[in-house]
């Protein structure tokens, strides 16, 4: 394990080969599983402030589930995660040529909105469990993103190099260094 500051990483973070493949995969992660994306408490307002400026980018099915029931659901734990679509689509996904695509993510990247997506969904593979006096960052193998692990490899890049945008999003730049710091003495 690798510690930095009040936050536990897994090793698999400095090992594990990850790059998205979603020519092969097609985002799937948008659209299996047993319940919604995670979400923050504070992340909830912001989905229900911006909603108007991304229902554009929604399918109907999800428009209908989040104004029928809000913008959040309650995961297995009782924990906060988006609503679902027949158990099964993320209400916020959209498709495009058979790919699945955040529709928060389009707003924002269409400058609709300042707020990218659910920070679980771009931290993704990495899940964080939220302790005490400290998070636990851990790799979440799944089959669906097995072509992730492949190009992944082929580019030679570890999780940490893969996701750190969201690493700096969530915890800050100057723990991102230290986190390298760290890396840097396991991997020599």
């Amino acid at each position: 394990m690798i510690v930095v500051e009040n936050v536990i990483v897994s090793e698999d973070v400095a090992f594990v080969e990850f790059n998205c493949d979603l020519k092969s995969c097609h985002g799937d992660c948008c659209v299996e599983g047993d319940e919604g994306a995670p979400l923050e408490d504070y992340e909830i307002g912001i989905i229900e402030d911006y909603l108007d400026d991304i229902k554009p980018f929604m399918v109907e099915e999800g428009i209908k589930i989040v104004e029928k029931n809000g913008t959040f659901d309650y995961g297995m734990d009782g924990e906060y995660v988006t609503p679902l679509v027949n158990d099964r689509e993320c209400a916020f996904v959209y498709f495009e040529n058979g790919i699945s695509f955040c529709a928060i993510e389009k707003a924002f990247l269409q400058g609709k909105i300042d707020f990218r997506k659910p920070i679980s969904c771009h931290l993704y593979p990495i899940r964080i469990t939220k302790y005490k006096d400290y998070d636990a960052v851990n790799y979440h193998r799944w089959p669906v993103c097995d072509a992730a692990l492949i190009l992944g490899h082929k580019k030679g890049e570890p999780l940490y190099i893969t996701l750190k945008e969201p690493l700096i999003r969530k915890y800050g730049s100057a723990w991102y260094h230290l986190l390298l710091a760290e890396i840097k003495k396991i991997i020599g």
